[in-house]
């Protein structure tokens, strides 16, 4: 399970720090709080809007309308807040940045172990094969038959390329769709794994065909 980007209280603290930076409406909170976290912790409206509110209430937050948007700022007793829990946020800060360096950990693991899986079974079926023609009879069969069974497997060789492909694209969709982070170095990892079970069936081939 990831672990969560706030602890209880530290949003609150963490609003205002973006709101003394300068005034912001709900939505722009939202985007600069996806920005801060790399794309790992996107809240919701329903996340946001309450603790503006109660925010507001305290009075260290205000708001003014401007035709459809609600801006929000800071109010002096927001800063006074703000710098007598400087100490706080420093802890929140740092802490944020190791929730965000574990939850890009954990993504980049799983599309790692993902193409191991892969790369895995692309060698068990090549050995299969290779089992498969060793025991066949010596007696040649018909080359049509040949080239039937050969279409054969690669329909259910594209098959399995394009489940490969839709289930990680729908992964990756998902997770950055949620306020998942996706890294520089998590894509390379894909493409590096990828290019290597590339290498692996063509290895394959080879092999069978030898």
């Amino acid at each position: 399970m990831s672990p969560a980007v706030f602890s209880h209280g530290d949003l609150r603290l963490y609003l205002l720090s973006l709101l003394a930076e300068s005034p912001q409406h709900g939505y722009g909170i939202i985007q600069a709080l996806t920005d801060r976290t790399g794309g790992t912790y996107t809240p919701s409206a329903g996340t946001i809007y309450p603790r503006l509110a109660k925010l507001e209430e305290e009075g260290l937050v205000s708001k003014t309308i401007d035709g459809r948007t609600t801006i929000y700022a800071i109010t002096g007793a927001g800063r006074a807040e703000l710098a007598s829990r400087e100490n706080d946020l420093a802890g929140i800060e740092s802490g944020l940045a190791d929730s965000v360096r574990l939850i890009a950990n954990e993504v980049r693991q799983s599309v790692q172990d993902a193409m191991k899986s892969l790369r895995a079974d692309l060698a068990s079926a090549a050995h299969d094969e290779r089992a498969t023609a060793k025991s066949r009879p010596s007696t040649s069969k018909p080359a049509t038959s040949e080239r039937t069974s050969s279409r054969e497997q690669l329909h259910r060789a594209d098959a399995a390329i394009n489940d490969f492909r839709a289930r990680v694209r729908t992964d990756l969709r998902t997770h950055v769709a949620r306020g998942g982070t996706l890294s520089e170095a998590t894509v390379k990892d894909l493409e590096s794994a990828m290019d290597a079970a590339a290498h692996a069936v063509t290895g394959a081939l080879h092999s069978s065909s030898s």
